[in-house]
């Protein structure tokens, strides 16, 4: 699949310059990569007063939207992004769902994972940058950060394994209310099960997750 992520600098102050140099990417698109879908994201926005925010968020969407050739407009979607907050995090693991050819028969496949397990919640990482690839909530969690807060955990826990000479594979979390069970799923992605059930052992899990491993390989490699 063909892509296109350009991004934005809100501050610029030659947003004209950046609007013209888009333009001419998506001239290529038009001539090269008619399929292609566009990612835009509007970055740093912790630099403009939080109050003006979403106002120059649409103001810049709407200029970028009025550049790009009406084939792409449906296939082109804005962001506003950055490094200070979840935004970037997300806007990342949007974009890399959205790729995913089978995502609608993965996010299926992680409700019925999840009902077998009797789990709360299964997320699915990408392996090297631990973003959210998809995930069925059962619980229906409201905190926007959460992923952002546990992939950051989990990096840094397998930052600290690599400067001990260890491998990172798999690690339990457990405490009065819940226990979470992380483990390498496919080629390309680790699995994080969260229970908070009394009848459910790491085992069964873990056994459940070894079976479905060929099952998600397939689906990921949109086979």
């Amino acid at each position: 699949m063909e892509v296109l992520i350009f991004v934005f600098d809100v501050t610029s102050k030659d947003f004209a310059g950046d609007l013209a140099h888009y333009e001419s990417c998506i001239q290529a698109l038009t001539d090269l990569s008619k399929q292609a879908k566009i990612f835009c994201l509007v970055h740093k926005m912790d630099l403009i007063p939080e109050q003006d925010r979403d106002a120059k968020f649409i103001e810049k969407s709407n200029r970028i939207m009025e550049k790009t050739h009406e084939a792409f407009r449906p296939k082109t979607q804005c962001y506003k992004t950055s490094i200070w907050d979840e935004t970037l995090y997300k806007a990342w693991s949007t974009i890399v769902s959205i790729l995913l050819p089978n995502i609608k028969q993965l996010e299926l496949s992680l409700k019925r994972f999840c009902e077998t397990v009797n789990a709360n919640e299964v997320v699915l990482f990408e392996k090297s940058t631990f973003l959210v690839i998809s995930h069925f909530d059962a619980m229906g969690h409201t905190d926007d950060h959460r992923f952002e807060k546990i992939s950051n955990i989990i990096k840094q826990f397998k930052l600290s394994c690599i400067k001990t000479n260890y491998n990172f594979k798999s690690m339990v979390v457990k405490n009065e209310f819940f226990t979470s069970y992380i483990d390498e799923f496919t080629d390309s992605t680790y699995i994080m099960v969260i229970t908070s059930s009394p009848d459910s052992e790491m085992e069964m899990i873990s056994t459940n997750i070894k079976a479905s491993q060929q099952y998600f390989t397939g689906i990921i490699a949109g086979q």
